[in-house]
């Protein structure tokens, strides 16, 4: 049985992943702490060369050190070798650069791996999501998801995780140093500490709030993007340009918005930080003065004052950038998390996998879709005998197309049952019932690849059977025409193919697979009357003993199956033969005597144009 997922809040989530790499933070977080320590050497080396080396001050360094300094000379040798203390400096900055280039390189292979690992669980986690996810959901958003909200968490993970080591090193170390130097300067340097600190924590509460509704925003445009680009043809042929152009202005006018807001108060908190940040500065500035010229403090002394005290306040000023990211990244995690977290079609351990040569039974089913609970099919009952040819004529709404969902398993049946050779398609295996039971939509999808590619994209076959099987769908022909033939290379979702033409390739790449159920939902609607009996009649011979279903409003199409389906209102209303149902009074005598008519028509017009 699949374990249900246990909800994990973003910031538990955001710490296993870090936890999944932790051999590189810690090697990261060790060049943190090595950087931290040079960092506060530096100052010291100076301090140590005014008062010690130039002055007559007494040294304040550690006795280990102090040692073997005494032996070379002391403060005579430093004062006739001052390169020593120069060379101590490059030293100390080449190291820190060694270091930072470590603690750079473990923390991005760190939030790369994390990125990785992401992206592959969204994916594979959306190949796992049902149907109505797919239905509900919006592409563009999805995809904002899993790029955009992938980036603001790698972002974060690779330079901000390791910005909090340091700053809480930073502030904790300076603190260390300065409350043993002077505690009265110290205190009177921190002043305008809280106030930073409130301001970095009001300026993280507004971030998170208003990068959520940005990036929602984002998403929003992004979904307007996608679905222009992707129906781009419909869009030509009814004019909508301009349409399209103002709604996508309106998406980008609300995201503009959306962003200059998160500016502003980045603007505000920022400007804000420089000036509290400054103050503090001038006015542990202004106290050591007082107190070197008082001589309660050393020139070397002010130095490390001045220099650590902007340690202590960057990090703190730097809190709000720290809490900036980290509020973004949780709300891209809480975004993420809404796809890790729905819940994927169920594992079935005990499912089985039988034969589909048999009858086809809707028994009683009635099916309604979750979101309004309207009634889509109402106690549908018929049998399709194995092996038979079956055809659906309806409406539009009538439930022909949710009737072959169903019997992929795309959706299950409010009530009701349906069995293929009397075993209930509920035990049956999903991925092998839809290996098995082929399905080519009135509006196919193709991949932006080669028409061979298209055909062949299943696999397993030879290029024999992938041309035979476009000799089949009558594609052959159209193919041989294009500008590379079998290499031509077709637009995104099939945009340079005619309806036709995209058909007829979903057809040959439907008959590659080992089909023991064949349903066309309206997929010869875009052929002509003639190519559309070649491909039954090629169809008949060569996929004997597999059921198939047709849906059509084409009347020459249902004509041959060996029985009709009416469907009304998501209810079987007549069922028969071709000639059965012409003799009696419903739907389906009506569509045949308007088609006849207008067919009628037509050869009557043409007839005329007709010279003689």
């Amino acid at each position: 049985m699949q374990q249900k997922k246990v909800k994990q809040k973003p910031l538990r989530a955001m710490l296993d992943l870090i936890g999944e790499n932790w051999r590189s933070y810690v090697g990261a977080l060790l060049a943190t702490v090595m950087i931290v320590i040079i960092g506060f050497i530096t100052p010291l080396v100076l301090a140590e060369t005014i008062d010690f080396v130039l002055d007559t001050k007494p040294s304040a360094l550690p006795s280990f050190l102090l040692s073997p300094l005494e032996k070379l000379g002391g403060r005579d040798f430093l004062r006739a070798n001052l390169w020593v203390m120069g060379l101590a400096g490059v030293v100390l900055t080449v190291f820190n650069g060694l270091f930072t280039y470590v603690k750079g390189r473990l923390s991005a292979v760190a939030s790369e791996n994390i990125a990785q690992s992401l992206r592959e669980r969204l994916y594979a986690h959306l190949q796992r999501l049902p149907f109505s996810y797919h239905v509900k959901a919006e592409t563009g958003d999805l995809i904002q998801r899993c790029t955009s909200d992938v980036d603001t968490i790698r972002r974060f993970l690779s330079v901000q995780v390791m910005e909090v080591v340091n700053s809480l090193l930073m502030i904790i170390i300076a603190l260390v140093i300065l409350l043993q130097r002077n505690v009265e300067i110290t205190l009177i340097s921190m002043i305008l500490v809280p106030p930073l600190f409130a301001f970095a924590t009001w300026f993280f509460k507004m971030v998170h709030k208003s990068f959520k509704v940005a990036d929602e925003a984002e998403g929003a445009m992004s979904a307007t993007l996608q679905e222009n680009l992707s129906g781009v043809r419909v869009v030509r042929a009814f004019g909508q340009q301009q349409c399209e152009v103002e709604k996508f202005d309106q998406k980008n006018l609300t995201l503009r918005k959306r962003w200059l807001k998160l500016n502003l108060l980045s603007a505000i908190y920022w400007s804000g930080g420089d000036v509290l940040s400054m103050l503090q500065a001038l006015i542990t500035l202004l106290v050591c003065v007082v107190y070197a010229s008082q001589g309660k403090i050393t020139a070397g002394e002010m130095i490390i004052f001045t220099s650590y005290i902007g340690m202590l306040l960057w990090p703190i000023r730097s809190l709000g950038r720290t809490l900036s990211d980290a509020g973004k990244s949780m709300v891209s995690m809480g975004r993420i998390q809404e796809i890790l977290h729905a819940e994927p079609e169920p594992d079935e351990p005990d499912a089985i996998k039988p034969d589909l040569h048999g009858d086809i039974v809707f028994d009683h089913v009635s099916f309604a879709y979750p979101d309004d609970g309207v009634p889509v099919l109402k106690d549908v009952s018929f049998t399709i005998p194995a092996g038979s040819t079956a055809a659906v004529l309806g409406g539009t709404g009538s439930g022909k197309s949710t009737m072959m969902y169903l019997l992929q398993r795309l959706y299950e049946p409010t009530s009701g049952r349906i069995t293929i050779g009397g075993v209930d398609i509920k035990t049956i295996d999903r991925a092998y019932l839809r290996s098995h039971v082929g399905l080519i939509l009135q509006e196919p999808f193709l991949y932006s690849k080669t028409i061979y590619e298209n055909v062949g994209i299943i696999g397993g076959r030879d290029e024999g059977g992938i041309h035979h099987a476009a000799d089949v769908a009558r594609a052959t022909g159209f193919i041989a025409k294009a500008d590379k033939g079998w290499e031509t290379l077709v637009g995104e979702r099939g945009v340079t193919l005619s309806g036709g033409q995209k058909q007829r390739i979903a057809i040959a790449r439907t008959l590659l697979k080992d089909n023991h159920v064949l349903i066309f939902d309206d997929s010869l609607s875009a052929v002509d009357t003639e190519t559309d009996a070649q491909i039954r009649a090629a169809l008949k011979g060569e996929m004997k003993g597999v059921t198939t279903l047709i849906i059509s409003h084409r009347v020459t199409t249902l004509s041959q199956a060996d029985m009709i389906l009416v469907l009304e209102d998501g209810c079987i209303t007549q069922q028969g033969t071709h000639e059965e149902l012409c003799q009696q009074q419903g739907l389906y005598a009506r569509i045949n005597a308007i088609q006849n008519t207008l067919e009628e028509e037509l050869n009557h017009a043409i007839a005329m144009e007709t010279p003689n």
